[in-house]
């Protein structure tokens, strides 16, 4: 078997084109985002202030059945990556319906900075709010908001002392390959 051929393999293996049957359709929070985003990706000091912006990309799939959701996100974009020196990241988040919680868990595996981060995901009114799992340092809130077909937004919050502060932005829109 050659590479190209166990690779091809891997892929049709691993993606899905549907959610499974058993997750039901109200919990299915992730599905607006199934395709690929183009990032306006903002991140802030303590204070508040706008520290640094980039340009990135977002990739989000079935899988495994359809029953979980694979994202890859990518700052700065793969066709800006080779000629830079300053790559910020290349990580995935695994995501699974968890029955028994009524609720997804969710592992983000950022390897550039050496994080793995577990969290638990819900719908909250228009929003869909991960938080991470019990006793995680930081406490991390992440969340998905804005959702429309084409665009969402999304933000990454630390818990602080004075209560939770935003770290991070998104700005998304859908890839114009994903239309």
């Amino acid at each position: 078997m050659t590479r190209s051929s166990s690779s091809t393999l891997f892929v049709q293996s691993l993606i899905s084109e549907a959610a499974h049957k058993d997750i039901p359709g109200e919990h299915r929070i992730f599905a607006p985002f199934i395709g690929d985003w183009d990032l306006i990706v903002s991140w802030f000091d303590e204070a508040g202030r706008l520290s640094r912006r980039e340009r990135g990309e977002w990739h989000f799939s079935w899988i495994l059945e359809g029953r979980a959701i694979q994202d890859i996100w990518i700052v700065p974009p793969r066709a800006e990556r080779t000629a830079r020196g300053d790559l910020y990241e290349y990580g995935t988040s695994l995501r699974f319906f968890d029955a028994k919680l009524k609720a997804w868990q969710s592992t983000w595996i950022g390897p550039m900075h050496g994080v793995v981060g577990t969290f638990t995901a819900r719908q909250i009114d228009d929003r869909v709010v991960l938080e991470t799992t019990e006793g995680a340092v930081p406490r991390m809130r992440w969340s998905f908001g804005d959702i429309e077909k084409d665009s969402f937004t999304w933000r990454n919050e630390l818990w602080t002392a004075s209560g939770w502060h935003i770290q991070q932005t998104f700005a998304a829109k859908r890839s114009a390959q994903d239309q």
